[in-house]
């Protein structure tokens, strides 16, 4: 395989893995594997939103890509078959042709249905409602919130809105759909309702990638991780405190 297939293939790989929520190092080690294994050198320089990369051969021909990554989220599943695929590669050595197809075939791996998304994550509230000694009542107050919240958080999402204003909107609606159920039903608790219902919101995978960045050495990017992390949870803060200040006065009282 020449240099430039080699490259295209490996910053395909790195590209899908890095806008699927991989880790840092686990991009940079998938792209050399895969450059290395058809004996070319490979160096990369990856950050959170985006890498660059270069490869030669032993003719001296140099190669070097920069892409940016715009749109990114958190799906385990295609990670798992990218690192698959790219240790196959690294073992078998398989052609241009015979990668590209598998490349094709991960990137049209269907994605969870849409209603199992949303009954997935109204179950997750609930059963953090229920580790939080909420009631079942509370629990099943949760649930609902947390599918409202999943897709108007998605429907915004589709918009092209800015972050922050998506999970601003997510904290605010929990707080207050919590808020405006308590005068109906009066035995719920609100403070556990909304803990429940933000869980889905909690960036716990970007906390985990930031802390495993950090071992690896890649100070930076764990920053980066850390501090975007820091701003989701500014911003479902915010929502929830903007939604309480309005709601305990105009809703309850």
């Amino acid at each position: 395989m020449n240099l430039k297939n080699v490259v295209e293939i490996a910053t395909t790989i790195g590209e899908m893995l890095l806008s699927s929520g991989a880790e840092i190092y686990r991009v940079e080690e998938s792209m050399s594997r895969i450059a290395k294994s058809y004996g070319y050198e490979f160096e990369s320089f990856v950050m959170p939103t985006g890498f660059s990369a270069t490869a030669k051969n032993i003719k001296g021909e140099v190669i070097t890509c920069v892409k940016r990554i715009k749109n990114r989220t958190v799906d385990l599943h295609r990670i798992e078959y990218l690192n698959d695929l790219s240790r196959r590669i690294e073992s078998d050595k398989p052609g241009y042709e015979e990668v590209l197809k598998e490349i094709e075939k991960i990137n049209n791996i269907p994605y969870f249905k849409y209603w199992l998304r949303i009954l997935s994550s109204g179950l997750v509230a609930l059963s953090f409602t229920l580790l939080f000694n909420g009631n079942i009542i509370d629990a099943i107050i949760a649930f609902i919130i947390t599918c409202a919240i999943y897709i108007t958080k998605n429907s915004i999402s589709k918009l092209g809105f800015f972050q922050f204003l998506e999970y601003f909107i997510s904290g605010f609606l929990a707080a207050m759909l919590s808020l405006i159920l308590k005068n109906f039903i009066y035995s719920i608790h609100v403070d556990k309702v909304i803990i429940g219902s933000i869980m889905i919101l909690v960036p716990g995978i970007a906390m985990t990638n930031a802390i495993k960045d950090a071992l690896y050495g890649d100070i930076i990017s764990s920053f980066a991780r850390f501090g975007e992390a820091l701003f989701i949870a500014a911003a479902v803060g915010a929502g929830v405190g903007f939604a309480l200040t309005l709601g305990i006065g105009w809703v309850i009282g």
